[in-house]
């Protein structure tokens, strides 16, 4: 059962990160789209202010676009994945796996969306890269899949809170949009995983029990709440950006919710590896989420990022 839950994990990762590259392209399509058709009637084109909160209507049509739809099937796909890992494995190793979906999606998107990698980028990936290996080396296969009926509502209320705020900062918050969007959505896809493991009524399947289970109405919370507001992030962020803002909340709690409730822990003598690995990974995605936290590029029109180790971007020249 270990070894299918890492195998799990390691589709979910893909499967992800493919969404998330798949589900930014629809953004940008639906954006483009918006602005040709607005010139096209002579009427102002839609702002491409990052602090501009994205109208319902684009949001709407961006859950139409094709590939926004492939993408959303790709959620399907990770969501089985991450659910199978999740239940067969220490919550802060299955979490940290999945969250190598925020690699998958910056290499992706560098040829599918023509986002260019920096030496800065690629040594912050390969950080979460090793970090991951280190977990993966230092935990222990044991993991326990029951907790009080307490900590299931728990769960559940949980959901609400955080898909309220997910939902008032996309909207509300102007150019930190996109990081709260991110981050509010991970913590979703954190309570999926936490409720996944202590889900009743899988094994044996009881399907009465599995519907009265707090843990399942806050999964079906949690799945739409973080689905949306990880889209509207899109809208108005960086992919690269809001995936590893999203990442550093789907691994952050998940995995201190299990070491401290759930009995997750490492092998005897290899507690300050986990640790290690644990810290790398949610650095290097931080890093990652730092570096790559410009303005969304929809239109292609956005000056070119520097390169090597500075934050920031190039002006543009001056008109002669």
């Amino acid at each position: 059962m270990y070894a299918i839950g890492i195998i799990a994990g390691m589709m979910a990762a893909v499967a992800y990160g493919m969404s998330t590259v798949l589900r930014a392209l629809g953004a940008r399509r639906v954006a483009v789209a918006e602005r040709e058709a607005a010139e096209n009637e002579g009427a102002p084109p839609p702002s491409t202010d990052p602090s501009a909160p994205p109208t319902m209507s684009s949001t709407v049509a961006t859950l139409g676009d094709p590939a926004f739809i492939l993408g959303t099937v790709m959620v399907v796909i990770g969501f089985a994945g991450g659910a199978i890992a999740a239940r067969f494995l220490p919550l802060f190793l299955a979490q940290s796996i999945v969250s190598a979906n925020l690699v998958v999606t910056a290499l992706v998107a560098t040829f599918m969306l023509n986002i260019r990698l920096h030496t800065r980028d690629w040594v912050a990936i390969w950080m979460v890269v090793l970090s991951l290996c280190l977990l993966g080396i230092s935990s222990a296969p044991q993991a326990e899949d029951h907790a009080a009926r307490s900590f299931h509502w728990i769960l559940l209320a949980a959901a609400f809170v955080i898909g309220a705020i997910g939902l008032v900062g996309v909207y509300r918050f102007g150019k930190y949009a996109a990081f709260v969007g991110g981050f509010a959505g991970g913590l979703q896809f954190g309570v999926i995983a936490i409720a996944v493991r202590v889900l009743d009524g899988v094994a044996p399947f009881d399907p009465v029990q599995l519907l009265t289970d707090p843990a399942a109405w806050a999964i079906a919370v949690a799945g739409a709440s973080g689905f949306y507001v990880q889209t509207v992030a899109l809208q108005v962020g960086a992919v690269n950006g809001v995936t590893a803002v999203l990442v550093v909340g789907e691994t952050a709690g998940p995995s201190i919710i299990g070491v401290l409730f759930l009995g997750d822990h490492a092998h005897p003598g290899l507690g300050w590896l986990a640790v290690a690995g644990f810290v790398g990974a949610v650095i290097g995605a931080i890093l990652v989420a730092w570096y790559g936290s410009g303005d969304p590029d929809h239109f292609g029109e956005a000056p070119e990022e520097i390169g090597g180790w500075r934050r920031g971007r190039i002006d543009p020249p001056a008109a002669t």
